[in-house]
């Protein structure tokens, strides 16, 4: 997909009306915790171009974190009292995490918000990167950086329904697998609503 194409696609998937998600989606029986509160996080869908050919930046998540931990991630975490907004949160932990200038990235908008499991409320930041950059895993946070193809990530066909068995009861969620990586859960939701585009 040429720079121009990507653009005009992204660009396509942050003003369509898709509605909010969540990790319940395919869960309906899963009752959800009675006044639960729900915290600000923002990640940013990085696309940028590797010989030729657009991509989706991801991460591997340290085996130490808190949350998550060894799971493929976007670049992100919670909005602090400091930040702006959500985009600001976004360009701040991708630079920490992945050492990605906020200057190299040009932000094209939002994708719908979607509900963790883990108690967060996530923005999806879309965000075109410009230019090379020396991708730098932070240790504490990230142990691996890699892309995928955007055209895999966008093919609704590569996206399947898996189960596992959480807190007694059958959990359904979606999976993107590719090569050694299995995408799923909140962030294979997230990158689901770029597949929905072309619907």
């Amino acid at each position: 997909m040429s720079n121009n194409r990507t653009t005009e696609y992204l660009r396509d998937a942050v003003t369509r009306g898709q509605t909010a998600s969540s990790d319940f989606d395919l869960n309906p029986d899963m009752a959800l915790p009675a006044g639960r509160k729900l915290r600000a996080a923002a990640v940013l869908v990085a696309v940028c171009h590797v010989d030729g050919e657009a991509c989706v930046i991801l991460t591997k998540r340290a085996s130490g974190m808190k949350h998550h931990p060894g799971q493929i991630a976007f670049p992100g975490g919670k909005v602090d009292a400091t930040d702006a907004d959500a985009v600001a949160a976004a360009l701040r932990e991708a630079h920490e995490e992945i050492g990605l200038p906020p200057e190299q990235v040009e932000i094209l908008g939002q994708l719908p918000k979607h509900e963790t499991v883990t108690g967060f409320l996530v923005t999806p930041v879309v965000g075109l990167v410009h230019g090379d950059y020396e991708m730098k895993a932070e240790p504490g946070e990230v142990s691996e950086i890699f892309v995928v193809p955007l055209a895999h990530v966008t093919a609704i066909d590569n996206y399947q329904i898996q189960s596992r068995v959480w807190q007694n009861l059958k959990r359904y969620y979606y999976t993107v697998p590719i090569g050694p990586y299995y995408i799923w859960g909140a962030t294979a939701r997230m990158l689901r609503h770029l597949a929905q585009v072309s619907l």
